[in-house]
């Protein structure tokens, strides 16, 4: 059975570059084989403001738990929006919440790829570290290989979203390797 990757992030932005290097890292998931799943900037950007006071789901919210329960192994990317997530990538955080009553609370055992692209090289790390925090808190197992892109000094894609970066490119298959071994451990 193929293991299932589920990406979440991006922008209000079409083609952002947090959203283009998490479809590259699950399009290389793809080519190992993985089922794979993209909610993206613009589908976040569609989901209602999470209300845990309020337990009724629209369409958009109950597709991206369902999708998530069932996922092997996620990706997050999100731009780094002054040390922190990106108001869309953090609802759609809270909004997984409503998994924490499931056999398999929030993240627990699952591999998480992390991305951040940022103006600088600074926000980029400060805000995947925060990312790091937010997947341990949530029983997540970040990869070893965390991808920050300073979007001010790299400019790793070609004019049709492809990375045409060798050094991005080899980030991009180390992560995916990454989510598909530890996606591919024997299960406790």
């Amino acid at each position: 059975m193929a293991r299932r990757i589920v990406g979440i992030g991006g922008t209000l932005r079409a083609n952002s570059s947090s959203e283009l290097l998490a479809r590259a890292v699950l399009a290389e998931c793809a080519r190992l084989g993985a089922e794979t799943r993209m909610f993206g900037g613009p589908a976040l950007a569609e989901l209602p403001h999470f209300n845990p006071e309020a337990p009724g789901r629209s369409p958009e919210q109950a597709e991206l738990v369902a999708a998530v329960r069932a996922a092997d192994a996620l990706v997050i990317a999100t731009p780094g929006y002054h040390g922190g997530v990106s108001g869309v990538v953090k609802n759609a955080l809270d909004l997984l919440e409503d998994t924490r009553g499931d056999a398999r609370v929030y993240f627990d055992g699952m591999p998480v790829g992390l991305i951040v692209s940022a103006a600088g090289w600074q926000a980029g790390g400060v805000t995947l570290a925060a990312l790091r925090g937010i997947v341990h808190a949530m029983r997540g197992w970040p990869t070893p290989a965390g991808i920050a892109l300073n979007s001010i000094e790299q400019k790793p894609f070609g004019p049709d979203g492809t990375i045409v970066d060798a050094s991005v490119a080899q980030m991009v298959a180390v992560q995916a390797q990454q989510l598909m071994a530890f996606a591919l451990a024997p299960a406790a």
